[in-house]
């Protein structure tokens, strides 16, 4: 079957055992004052939009869109790859799944705090690649030497 990316079930027991696997994870290379990603109950909030990713029936990552306070700009939460399928393209379609909905609902920007860690060099990797700069925190975000703000303007 090809990859297939839809809103997410958020009760469905792979998903949450992904959100706990991928809050995990930002545990072990983040001291928890500096992990800002969310379990189930964050992206269940009303201004989070989840999707979920699949190959075939096999849940392979996931991503989610959060509306900013000024109702223009988004923030992108949540985005994961399960290890074993890292690599191949993945996060980058979901990245361009979101930049797509994001454009769809006339975002003028969107936003996104990742780690500043060796860890997460190739996240930040396919953000410049796709456009994004970095800037200062926003959002409620304070300055962080674990975290890095990043920004891209949508035409």
């Amino acid at each position: 079957m090809p990859l297939s990316i839809q809103t997410a079930d958020l009760d469905r027991k792979d998903f949450r055992e992904l959100i706990a696997a991928h809050k995990a994870l930002m545990l072990e290379t983040s001291p928890p004052e500096s992990s800002h990603a969310l379990l189930i109950d964050g992206l269940k909030r009303p201004e989070m939009t989840v999707w979920e990713m699949r190959d075939g029936d096999k849940l392979v990552g996931c991503g989610a869109l959060k509306v900013l306070s000024d109702g223009r700009s988004g923030e992108i939460k949540s985005m994961h790859t399960v290890a074993q399928f890292r690599g191949a393209g993945l996060g980058q379609a979901m990245l361009k799944h979101i930049m797509t909905e994001a454009r769809s609902r006339y975002y003028s920007r969107l936003m996104l705090e990742t780690g500043a860690q060796p860890a997460f060099a190739p996240a930040r990797r396919l953000y410049e690649r796709h456009g994004f700069d970095y800037c200062g925190p926003f959002e409620g975000y304070v300055r962080d030497p674990h975290s890095v703000f990043m920004m891209r303007a949508l035409d």
